[in-house]
């Protein structure tokens, strides 16, 4: 039996200023989102010191938001403040992380899951008591924000990292394949491929109707005559999959919501031809608690694995893996799937995610 610990007053005193800490910064997530939805920082990083009615006026917004905004964020650390002119101003270091300039960089795309999954609370709390999941039906704007953000991490590596992951695969998207991409959101990565490579076929599929009218609306503004979106529930997608249709299937973070994902991935098996490649991109986890408390980004990780990836999966009454299912479990599904090769890469500069090239 362990015996109670008694409480060390120091450390407790600790604790409290961490909380203090994540009570601060959980409202800057807050502030930094709607700043990015504003364009906010955009505007500040054009600017050198300035008033809050010059803000304002640049942006086009009510002032005395802006100054309660501005109040936030300079207590908080993220912007400058003069109080002999009493102006703002946002230093380079800072937008380098913050700006649409910064690509890849910028983590204010990251705030607005805060506000996103902070709508499903009393919902989360539901299932907390009474156990199923929450549909995505109830996350509004969450595909938006899965879209940007998969824009800013996704499309921009696809040429320069993510393609040349498989030897040869850009020379035969130029000649033509067929291209599958399943569980494909609002379609931004597709729709990118589309337009690259126009002697190859694209197919689209997912569950949520409001993300695929997305995705037909860009494919449409484009005029793209090679890619399609079709509305499908992948939960039985092992007996619904084509036999050996697709040179190429693509997942991006897709497969751990799932409510069926063991069947999804036989889908796969099943749909790919015999010489083709199934890319994966999944969440780096380990599978294993006690090395995941080592990842940069591992509490937010679950929190939206709890909040979102497993409690879809869930609603569909499925397995609910969890986004942090990690690489020994993504190996064990895939292997159960009836794939022999999986090949599991790393990109230098993203700490979230895996690659796998898989092969039959």
């Amino acid at each position: 039996m362990i015996e109670k610990t008694t409480l060390n007053t120091a450390r407790a005193e600790a604790f409290a200023d961490y909380l203090l800490d994540t009570l601060n910064k959980s409202a800057l997530s807050l502030m930094i989102s709607i700043g990015h939805r504003a364009h906010l920082f955009d505007t500040m990083h054009e600017l050198n010191y300035a008033t809050s009615e010059e803000i304002a006026k640049e942006a086009g917004l009510n002032e005395r938001y802006i100054r309660e905004w501005l109040g936030a964020l300079t207590t908080g650390g993220i912007v400058e403040y003069s109080p002999e002119t009493k102006t703002f101003h946002l230093p380079p270091e800072h937008a380098a992380y913050l700006t649409r300039e910064a690509g890849a960089d910028n983590m204010a795309v990251f705030m607005q899951y805060t506000a996103v999954l902070g709508q499903v609370e009393d919902d989360i709390l539901t299932c907390f008591k009474e156990g199923g999941g929450v549909p995505y039906s109830k996350f509004h704007r969450f595909h938006k924000v899965m879209a940007e953000d998969s824009g800013q991490s996704v499309l921009s590596s696809l040429e320069s990292h993510i393609l040349p992951l498989v030897p040869g695969l850009w020379d035969r998207l130029k000649e033509g394949i067929r291209v599958l991409d399943v569980g494909c959101g609002s379609g931004k990565i597709i729709v990118k491929l589309g337009s690259l490579f126009p002697e190859s076929l694209f197919t689209g599929l997912d569950l949520s109707a409001e993300a695929l009218a997305t995705a037909r609306t860009e494919a449409a503004s484009l005029s793209l005559q090679n890619v399609e979106f079709k509305e499908q529930d992948l939960s039985n997608f092992d007996q619904t999959a084509p036999t050996a249709e697709y040179d190429l299937i693509t997942t991006f973070d897709a497969i751990h919501d799932q409510g069926q994902p063991l069947q999804v991935l036989k889908g796969i098996h099943k749909a790919l031809k015999s010489d083709g490649v199934y890319l994966m991109q999944d969440i780096s986890g380990t599978s294993h608690l006690e090395e995941d408390m080592q990842h940069p980004i591992g509490p937010f990780l679950y929190t939206i694995s709890c909040m979102h990836c497993m409690t879809v999966s869930l609603a569909q009454n499925g397995e609910g893996l969890g986004a942090m299912w990690g690489e020994e479990k993504t190996r064990e599904y895939l292997q159960k799937a009836g794939f022999t090769s999986v090949t599991t890469n790393k990109l230098a500069h993203d700490i979230q995610n895996n690659w796998y090239v898989v092969r039959k």
